[in-house]
């Protein structure tokens, strides 16, 4: 409904501006038909936070018409160096304007102008009208605009701008902005100033000046020679810079040109219902239909919608006393749900301390119990607490757990968090086993795996329109971040209780959905039960023999320090053997060898593929460098680095399971990555040799056998390969034999490498390049080989061409237990993104069951050993491995219990056409016993 009152306050959002920032501000986002819209999600949300948290009474969108303006007439160069914006950013010009007029707002451009301009112009009519202004922008050169009645507005930081921050940025009040942006110019928009001086210099010289003509009358005053001569030789240049950067204010907005761009065309109207559905339903904004659901009028969807954290008052409490705490818990307990999270002093969870715990139990209404918080040094008004430099104020940490510990354990109350493994692991250093759980990150990753992240802030952004706290904002940044205990409990509220309520309104729009996307399947019986396996496991930990470590670190030491000799005898003298430039420099210019290509540096390119090449060619230098390389890797990354990790309190080294990162659904390993220790190479496997039992145990190693090609065979219904795996051939002689036609006996080694580099090698969509360079042919005979392993086995074929067709027209693949893959390149314009796509989509189903397999294996480990009464341990999944260690006189018993569980991993779901099988290897350390 039109607002016929005069207009009291008008909002006037600078579009162009905002588009970059929301461009940059969400992580890429595609429709199922590889539509970008992540600019377009970006300013769709803040449309909405604008509308809904100010009280303006009028509101216009200005844009930029194009990328000149009168300004390119006045200097030439104007803008010149701008880069071209990103390619996927283009199409989103239009939709932001379309977004823009699907909410009823004005959408104001003109040929010849910026859009700062129209904003002068703008706000320069209201204030005559006696208007008050907020300018939505955080371009300083709108600062210059600030003033009575005029105040700028940052919608990404949510901060007012005003004449104080105006001083703040430019040492000068708001109408003094254009001398100092005059004389210190912009190298973004180049407009070129005077050399040598910047906004502070500038703004010291206008103060004592007054203005900028007075500056250049007097320049022969200045006493710094440099800055003499300067502003003499640039007192013109400085004056166009004046009026590049000054802000015309009398644009002809009412020449006709302009439909509806009259100020009180402004008053904010009602968006009409269907065509902002219509909008929302185009571009696949599925979150903020369900915001909008009561002002769409779909009142079956408003009736079960979450609030979002902008359109309901949080109410915050921090607990500080037994009875408050108390009251929290019965709360929850009838709620029989509940958000929880904790706030540590670490990422580490084996070495954190826990520091507070915040809870949720209705949207909008969270809690903070601080427990552990400390006196900062700097900050002398915090009162301390006896010896101990605790805050007063809080219930002491052992009393507040045992109060929690019946809640947390209580099996009629769901315990919600967001990566609540981590939670579960600090609990659990407590004492306290936390269960039943849910998972809003798992949420996220099973209905959306490959779209976007699943960490708080993006999901936050992404399904309620909020900005949350970051970290840095209440425990600062750099060198002068502080850890959580340091933190004011006044702003430790804020952040922590947030975090708990952001959770618990994410899992109540979340969960719902499981059911209408048909992944309930995949929640409920791989993600969520894996958490507590996962957390067990990583607290559990492996053992590291530190002094192997040790003694490696220096043998790779010698070793580097040799190869650095010999690549300098080889050179004719001594450089810098890390730097690409001087290793360039060497193997171009000095040595004169072939190949060498500059990049856009102007430096020659130095990378493993260049070396390789260089070295196929037998010149020893680059393979030497090449061996260099690999050692130096070794040394600082592995036996160096897993030293420092080596937790002191249990000798062992924790690593940490990521569920939610790899589309396919496989598990990564952080802080260390313990998957990522090379076991091609003889020094690589030795790092593995490190990894030890403890005394009275060995190391259990189960791995599947070559399960991405039985799944692909079973998949791609490629009869001969099932019926050799259901032979036990040797899969590779066999693919050798029919595709090469020589017999099985007395094979060639070499022969039987190439059909095992095509078997692995189809399954990730190679191409005939890539099997080239992998065997070191010509392109033409890897084209022959793939073609004639088309040819004997057609099925593969045509199992990737209908896997891209189907993936084209769905955005998604599926693995055999239902977990969708999504991939938003399959339809990039860009050829060599969606070929990437393509055999992303091809490989996906395969890898992504594979993935699946052994998380049910995983599930269902360690109740089988439990119920053999087992004592074997669970410590480390690698890919297609399991690690175990096991008591010594339970090792037979152990591994054919854990053959038989992975073997078995599939039932009663889904019958394989191939048998899985397991094998087992044993010893006292990892490399022996895989």
């Amino acid at each position: 409904m039109n607002k016929t009152a005069p207009l009291k306050h008008l909002y006037l959002v600078d579009g162009s501006g905002y588009i970059f920032r929301a461009y940059f501000a969400i992580p890429p986002r595609n429709t199922s038909d590889g539509t970008p819209t992540n600019a377009t999600f970006g300013f769709t949300n803040m449309l909405i936070k604008l509308l809904r948290e100010s009280d303006a009474d009028g509101l216009a969108v200005i844009f930029d018409a194009g990328s000149r303006s009168f300004r390119n007439e006045i200097y030439g160069e104007y803008k010149a160096h701008r880069p071209e914006p990103p390619e996927d950013l283009i199409p989103q010009f239009a939709m932001i304007r379309e977004a823009t007029r699907a909410f009823n707002l004005p959408c104001i451009e003109l040929e010849n102008y910026e859009a700062d301009d129209i904003i002068a112009t703008y706000a320069k009519q209201a204030r005559e009208a006696g208007i008050e202004v907020t300018i939505v922008s955080s371009d300083k050169d709108l600062m210059q605009l600030v003033g009575e009645g005029v105040t700028m507005l940052d919608p990404m930081k949510d901060r007012s701008i005003g004449p104080d921050e105006v001083v703040e940025k430019f040492g000068v009040p708001p109408e003094k902005v254009v001398e100092v942006q005059a004389l210190a110019g912009d190298s973004v928009d180049n407009v070129p100033g005077v050399p040598g001086i910047g906004i502070k210099t500038a703004a010291q010289l206008i103060a004592e000046y007054g203005d900028l003509d007075s500056l250049l009358e007097r320049a022969e005053e200045i006493k710094q020679p440099k800055r003499r001569q300067n502003l003499v030789e640039n007192a013109e240049m400085a004056r166009i810079s004046r009026e590049l950067v000054k802000l015309k204010d009398d644009v002809p907005l009412n020449d006709g040109k302009l439909e509806g761009g009259k100020l009180e065309d402004f008053g904010l109207r009602e968006p009409e219902p269907e065509a902002l559905r219509a909008f929302l339903l185009r571009y696949e904004f599925k979150s903020v239909l369900r915001r909008l659901a009561e002002q769409l009028g779909d009142t079956e969807t408003a009736e079960t919608a979450v609030p979002s954290p902008d359109s309901a008052e949080a109410a915050y409490e921090l607990i500080t006393d037994r009875a408050a705490l108390e009251a929290w818990i019965t709360a929850a307990q009838e709620q029989g749900i509940v958000a929880v999270d904790t706030e540590t002093t670490s990422l580490d969870a084996m070495r954190a301390e826990l520091v507070g715990i915040s809870l949720s139990t209705t949207p909008g209404k969270a809690c903070y119990i601080p427990l552990a918080h400390r006196a900062q040094g700097a900050d002398g008004e915090l009162a301390l607490e006896g010896g101990d430099g605790l805050l007063p104020n809080q219930i002491p940490r052992d009393e507040a757990l045992a109060l929690l510990k019946p809640l947390l354990e209580d099996p009629g109350v769901l315990k919600v968090g967001q990566n609540i493994k981590y939670d579960w692991l600090i609990f659990a250093n407590q004492g306290i086993d936390v269960a039943p759980i849910d998972d809003t990150m798992l949420l996220s990753y099973v209905l959306e795996g490959g779209l976007h992240g699943h960490g708080m802030d993006e999901l936050a952004q992404l399904h309620l329109g909020h900005t949350t706290i970051k970290f840095k904002e209440v425990a600062g940044s750099g060198k002068s971040q502080v850890t959580f205990d340091k933190v004011s409990l006044e702003k430790a509220l804020d952040y922590a209780a947030e975090d708990a309520d952001i959770t618990f309104r994410l899992h109540a729009l979340l969960k719902p959905q499981l059911v209408e996307a048909r992944m309930a399947t995949v929640y409920e019986t791989i993600e969520r039960p894996l958490v507590p396996v996962l957390a067990a496991m990583e607290r559990t930990g492996i053992k590291a023999d530190r002094a192997a470590l040790r003694r490696l670190s220096n043998d790779f030491a010698t070793r580097i320090d040799e190869l650095a000799q010999e690549i300098h005898t080889l050179a004719g003298r001594e450089f810098t053997i890390g730097s690409p430039k001087q290793l360039g420099e060497i193997l171009f210019d000095e040595m004169g060898l072939q190949g060498g290509k500059k990049g856009k540096t102007g430096a020659y390119s130095t990378g493993a593929d260049v070396l390789e090449g260089l070295a196929a060619q037998g010149h020893d230098l680059p393979a030497r460098v090449l061996d260099w390389r690999q050692l130096a890797k070794l040394k600082s990354t592995y036996t160096d680095a897993l030293q420092d990790v080596i937790n002191p309190e249990t000798g062992r080294i924790h690593t940490s399971y990521s569920q939610a990162v790899a589309s396919t659904g496989r598990l990564s390993s952080n802080d260390p990555n313990l998957q990522n220790i090379p076991v091609r190479t003889e020094e690589g496997r030795k790092i593995r040799h490190a990894f030890v039992a403890e005394k009275g145990c060995k190391l259990l190693s189960v791995d599947y056998s070559q399960i991405e090609l039985r799944l692909a065979a079973h998949i791609a219904e490629v009869e001969p390969l099932k019926q050799a795996f259901r032979d036990g051939l040797d899969i590779h002689a066999m693919t050798a034999s029919q595709v090469f036609g020589v017999p099985i006996e007395n094979m060639d080694p070499m022969v039987r490498r190439r059909a095992k580099a095509i078997n692995f090698g189809i399954i990730y969509g190679i191409s005939a390049f890539g099997l080239a360079q992998n065997l070191g042919i010509p392109q033409g005979e890897a084209k022959a080989y793939i073609d004639a392993y088309f040819a004997r086995y057609p099925g593969i074929k045509d199992y990737m061409a209908e896997t891209k067709a189907a993936c084209r027209e769905s955005g998604f693949v599926t693995t055999l237990f239902g977990r969708k893959i999504h991939m938003p390149g399959i339809k990039d314009k860009n050829p060599a993104r969606r070929a990437f796509s393509e055999r992303a989509a091809i490989n996906a189903p395969i890898q992504g069951s594979a993935a699946d397999i052994i998380k049910r294996a995983m599930i269902r480990v360690p109740r089988a050993l439990e119920k053999h009464k087992l004592a074997a341990r669970m410590l480390l999944q690698v890919h297609d491995e399991l690690l175990f260690e096991v008591p010594e006189n339970e090792v037979d018993e152990t591994s054919a219990v854990v053959r038989a569980v992975m073997e078995q991993a599939c039932a009663p779901v889904l019958e394989l056409s191939v048998p899985l099988v397991a094998d087992a290897g044993v010893a006292d350390n990892w490399a022996e016993a895989h």
